[in-house]
């Protein structure tokens, strides 16, 4: 597995984890690298992993607002918590990572859905990503 997309996988992990137990960012993050302690992680997938996860806590507010305005007919709270943290790690590498082009973050996200929820997930995820890349272009 290429060393951003584990980082990524990571990062989801991080946020479900977030997402689910409302611990505070720095003791998630601390349990996760001590379960994650017995496997080889590379230091710079862990940063990248870290700089996403802080990314989206940081503009959680507005990631939520943005999938909600395009996922008609869901309630962001009724979503699956991992499709709904798919879309939240993927939709922050769209809008605020210029150095990770859009098409990238969407194909990631469609590969997470499908590992991770399925395929109608993935279909969903790349729906409502490829509306907010189309708001960001001119």
């Amino acid at each position: 597995m290429r060393k951003r997309s584990q980082a990524r996988e990571f990062a989801l992990q991080i946020l479900y984890q977030l997402d689910i137990t409302r611990d505070q960012l720095d003791k998630a993050l601390s349990s996760f690298w001590q379960m994650e302690a017995t496997s080889e992680c590379a230091e710079d997938v862990r940063l990248f992993a870290e700089e996403l996860v802080k990314g989206v806590s940081e503009h959680r507010a507005e990631l939520d607002e943005k999938i909600a305005r395009y996922a008609t007919n869901w309630e962001l709270d009724r979503m699956a918590v991992v499709d709904r943290n798919i879309l939240r790690l993927s939709a922050y590498e769209i809008v605020d990572r210029q150095d990770i082009p859009p098409k990238v973050s969407i194909n990631e996200a469609v590969e997470l859905a499908k590992k991770y929820s399925g395929i109608q997930a993935s279909k969903f995820v790349n729906g409502i990503l490829d509306k907010i890349k189309s708001e960001k272009q001119p």
